[in-house]
């Protein structure tokens, strides 16, 4: 990984039906921005997705940016253009990909697939941030 690499991980879970997600930017092995977010009636991949949107919007302005995720197939859906629910979210990271790629032909973005029983230092820091969390909704609310 070169120098100039920023690496975005991120994780997302549902728990208490709060789903969490996490994206942690890294610059040199440190973390420089988190990112947390929750929502109520959310899938795990939209949150994903939503994670990896809000690293990728973080550090647009780079030049090589590593998505690192234990959800690889979730982050292949960006590049499936057929229909699905998850379109608005693959919108926005084309989008903000285009705005990436025309800035510099030579930028470079890759995913790479960490499973959570890989224990990656950086990952499962993420991952072990995430469980920390226990948020229970504190207002009615009904599915259906």
């Amino acid at each position: 990984m070169s120098h100039n690499t920023i690496v975005i991980v991120s994780d997302a879970s549902i728990k208490n039906q709060v789903t969490t997600l996490i994206a942690h930017v890294h610059i040199h092995d440190s973390p420089v921005i988190k990112t947390i977010h929750h929502a109520i009636n959310v899938m795990t991949t939209e949150a994903e997705l939503f994670a990896i949107r809000c690293g990728i919007n973080q550090v647009i302005c780079v030049n090589n940016i590593n998505v690192i995720t234990d959800s690889i197939h979730t982050a292949k859906r960006i590049f499936n253009s057929s229909l699905h629910s998850y379109q608005i979210h693959v919108s926005s990271i084309f989008s903000q990909l285009r705005e990436f790629f025309i800035k510099d032909c030579n930028n470079s973005i890759e995913f790479w697939d960490c499973p959570s029983s890989c224990k990656w230092t950086l990952h499962n820091t993420v991952d072990r941030e995430m469980k920390k969390f226990d948020l229970v909704p504190n207002f009615p609310y009904k599915s259906s």
